[in-house]
C-alpha cells in the first residue's frame, strides 16, 4: 500500500491524530477528508451508541450522504463483525453501492459504532486498506466514548441532539411501561378469565413487556427514522394486548408505503393511536369494532402521516375524555393536530395529522407544476354523497336524495374522510368547496 500520506508509520499517525483533534460534530467531515487519499470515496456515514450528541452522523456528497438514512445503517450493522472490516453493496440511500463497513467496540466491549464507506460504482475491492480503516475507526470510536462521559453538564445540556435522543428513549420507555401496565390490568379485570387463568396471563405479559421494553432501550438510542409500515407494525403489536380479553374487534390499516418517518412523528403517532383507542375503551360494552389506519400522503406541498382512530360505539365520546393522555401536547412538540368527530349514534373519528419531511419537488410543485385534485381517489358515489355533505345533509337526508340506505351513507362518508384524509364531515366539506367540487342543488317541485 503506496498512498501518499499514509505511506510510513509516522504519517498514519498524523492522520489518526488530524481526526481526533476534531470538535465532535466535525468528526466525520475530518475523517473523509482524512481517508480520501486512502480510500476513495462519495461518502461517509455513521450509526453510533457510544456518542450521546449525534447517534447517526454524515459526510461527503450530499445527493448521496444526504439521502442515506438511519435505519439502513441499522439493517447494515447486523452484517458486520465487530473488529473485521466487510466489503460489499449495501442499500444506502435507496440505491445498492459499494461500500466498505468497520465496526468497533465501544470501551466496556459491546457494540459502540459502525462507521459506512460510500465507494464509486465499480470500484475495486481493497486489499490492505480496510486494516487500516479498522485501527483508525477503534481510535475514534474510544476516543469519542470517552470525550462524551467525560464531557461536563453544561455542553452535554446545550446539544439539542443529545436532549432530543434521551427525551426519545424516556418517552418510548415510558409508553411500553404504559401500555404494559393497561395490557396486565384488562387481563385481571376481564370477567372471563378465572383468578389463576387471570394471573398466568398477565405474568406472560408482564416478561413479554419486560423484554421488548430491553430491546427497545438498545434499538431506540441507535435509531433515528423508522419506515412506516415497521413503525405500524410496532403499534399494532402494542395493540393487541389491550384487546386480547376484549370482545371488541380490532382492524388494522397499514400503511402502503415504507417511507422513513422520523422517530419523533413515528413515536408520537403510536402514543397518540394508543391513547385514543384506550380513550375509546372506557365506552364500555356499547363498543364492538375499533378501526385504526395509517397512511402517507406526499403531494406536491409536503408529507403528511394521518393517523385514523374509528369506533362504532354511542359517538358520544369528548374531547376532555382524551386530556388525561396528553394528546394534544404530544402532538403539538412534533407540529401535529388532533380531529375527533363524533356523531351521536353512529361512533366517534379521531385523525391525527403529522407532518413528515417536504416531498422530492416540494418547492416547484412537482412534476407537473400543480397540485394533485384530492377527490381524484373518490368513486362517483362517493362523489355524489361529498356533494351532499357540502350541502350540510345529515346522513337520513342523504339516504332518501341518493335513494340508499343510511348505512350505505355511513360507509361512504367513512371512506371519504379516509381517503381525504379529513378528520369530521365539516373538514370534507371544506375539502370539496376547495377542491372545486359544485354540489347539486336540491330539486324542488314546481307546479302540481
Amino acid at each position: 500500500m503506496q498512498t501518499e500520506g499514509w505511506d510510513r508509520p509516522q504519517d498514519a499517525l498524523a492522520r489518526a491524530a488530524e481526526v481526533l483533534s476534531a470538535p465532535l460534530p466535525e468528526t466525520m467531515e475530518r475523517l473523509s477528508r482524512t481517508l480520501a487519499p486512502l480510500v476513495p470515496h462519495l461518502a461517509v456515514a455513521r450509526l453510533s451508541s457510544v456518542c450521546a450528541f449525534t447517534p447517526t452522523q454524515f459526510a461527503g456528497e450530499q445527493e448521496v450522504a444526504g439521502r442515506i438514512t438511519a435505519a439502513e445503517l441499522a439493517r447494515l450493522s447486523g452484517q458486520v463483525p465487530i473488529g473485521e472490516p466487510w466489503q460489499g453493496g449495501a442499500m444506502l440511500g435507496g440505491v445498492l453501492r459499494p461500500a466498505l463497513a468497520v465496526a468497533s467496540a465501544g470501551v466496556d466491549g459491546r457494540a459502540g459504532a459502525l462507521l459506512v464507506v460510500v465507494r464509486p460504482f465499480h470500484a475495486e475491492p481493497l486489499d490492505a486498506e480496510p486494516a487500516v480503516v479498522q485501527r483508525l475507526w477503534d481510535l475514534v470510536t474510544v476516543h469519542t466514548a470517552r470525550r462524551t462521559a467525560e464531557a461536563d453538564p453544561a455542553q452535554a445540556a446545550s446539544t439539542r441532539a443529545a436532549a432530543g435522543l434521551r427525551a426519545r428513549v424516556v418517552a418510548e420507555l415510558t409508553d411500553a411501561h404504559a401500555s404494559a401496565l393497561s395490557a396486565i390490568l384488562g387481563t385481571l379485570r376481564a370477567p372471563v378469565l378465572d383468578d389463576a387463568t387471570a394471573r398466568r396471563a398477565a405474568v406472560d405479559l408482564a416478561v413479554s413487556a419486560l423484554i421488548q421494553v430491553r430491546a427497545g432501550a438498545d434499538l431506540d438510542r441507535a435509531v433515528s427514522e423508522e419506515p412506516a409500515d415497521a413503525a405500524f407494525g410496532r403499534l399494532a403489536d402494542e395493540l393487541r394486548p389491550l384487546l386480547r380479553h376484549s370482545p371488541v374487534r380490532l382492524d388494522l390499516q397499514p400503511p402502503a408505503s415504507h417511507r422513513s418517518l422520523p422517530a419523533g412523528a413515528a413515536h408520537a403517532a403510536r402514543a397518540s393511536v394508543r391513547a385514543a383507542v384506550l380513550a375509546m375503551l372506557e365506552q364500555g360494552e356499547a363498543l364492538h369494532r375499533l378501526h385504526v389506519g395509517w397512511r402517507v400522503e406526499e403531494d406536491g406541498g409536503g408529507a403528511l402521516l394521518r393517523a385514523v382512530v374509528r369506533d362504532d360505539g354511542p359517538g358520544l365520546l369528548a374531547a376532555e375524555a382524551l386530556a388525561v393522555h396528553r394528546i394534544t401536547e404530544r402532538l403539538a412538540a412534533v407540529d401535529g393536530r388532533l380531529v375527533l368527530d363524533a356523531l351521536p349514534g353512529w361512533g366517534t373519528t379521531i385523525t391525527v395529522t403529522l407532518p413528515l419531511a417536504p416531498a422530492p419537488g416540494a418547492a416547484d410543485g412537482g412534476a407537473d407544476g400543480g397540485a394533485r385534485n384530492p377527490l381524484e381517489a373518490l368513486h362517483p358515489r362517493e362523489r355524489e354523497v361529498l356533494e351532499q355533505l357540502a350541502l350540510g345533509r345529515r346522513n337520513r337526508d342523504i339516504a332518501q336524495a341518493l335513494h340508499i340506505s343510511e348505512s350505505t351513507v355511513k360507509f361512504h362518508v367513512a371512506n371519504i374522510l379516509t381517503k381525504l384524509g379529513a378528520g369530521s364531515r365539516t373538514e370534507a366539506a371544506a375539502l370539496a368547496h376547495q377542491a372545486g367540487l359544485s354540489p347539486a342543488l336540491p330539486v324542488r317541485a314546481v307546479g302540481g
